[in-house]
């Protein structure tokens, strides 16, 4: 299948330095505890930062959480991810509408926002902490803790009807 992995989740920001990558180092942590074989990547809606390692607070915060984004570098969302990708997670609105602009009409369906899986968090949204202080490193990990875990419950669910 994809790589021998059940499932390909996707995860999408603006540039890929700060949220994404947060997310798909700490939806990989999670999903790797869960014994899940997954394909997990993660891709920016704009081209600013393409080859650039996640941004140095954002692996700092990840670090202190035990999460390494070291080795990932920023790429630019393509029209391949569409069809490769069973799950699309934009981390806000703006980055949906653009991803819903250029997703054909049959692969629309996998498209949705991180928060959707978020169980203890009221935000809809991650927000960007690119030009904020310190704090809202920490606040997008803690969203994407709570997303990611609901997320892998969603699709341990989904594995498990299939093998009904």
């Amino acid at each position: 299948m994809k790589n021998s992995a059940t499932k390909a989740v996707l995860f999408v920001c603006m540039g890929n330095i700060c949220r994404s990558p947060s997310a798909e180092g700490v939806f990989r942590a999670q999903a790797e505890a869960a014994q899940l074989n997954l394909l997990i990547d993660s891709a920016g809606t704009h081209a600013y930062h393409i080859g650039e390692p996640p941004d140095p607070r954002s692996q700092d915060f990840a670090a202190r959480r035990g999460i390494d984004l070291s080795q990932q570098r920023a790429r630019k969302l393509s029209a391949d991810d569409f069809a490769k990708f069973d799950l699309l997670l934009a981390m806000d609105k703006d980055n949906l509408a653009r991803m819903k602009a250029a997703c054909p009409v049959a692969h629309q369906h996998k498209l949705k926002l991180m928060m959707d899986y978020a169980s203890q968090s009221d935000s809809d949204i991650v927000p960007d902490p690119y030009y904020g202080g310190p704090d809202g490193f920490d606040l997008v990990l803690d969203y994407i803790e709570d997303a990611s875990a609901g997320l892998v419950c969603a699709i341990q669910q989904d594995l498990n009807r299939g093998k009904e």
